[in-house]
């Protein structure tokens, strides 16, 4: 999957472990992230 900066991302289960990785990325990626 492509991604592109300013896309937005809805991350659930965000507080710990692998939501937590994916969240970090994705903003390191620049896209927007909801928890």
């Amino acid at each position: 999957m492509e991604l592109l900066p300013g896309q937005v991302a809805v991350v659930t289960g965000a507080a710990s472990g692998i939501g937590l990785a994916m969240a970090r990325r994705f903003a390191a990626e620049g896209l927007k992230v909801v928890l």
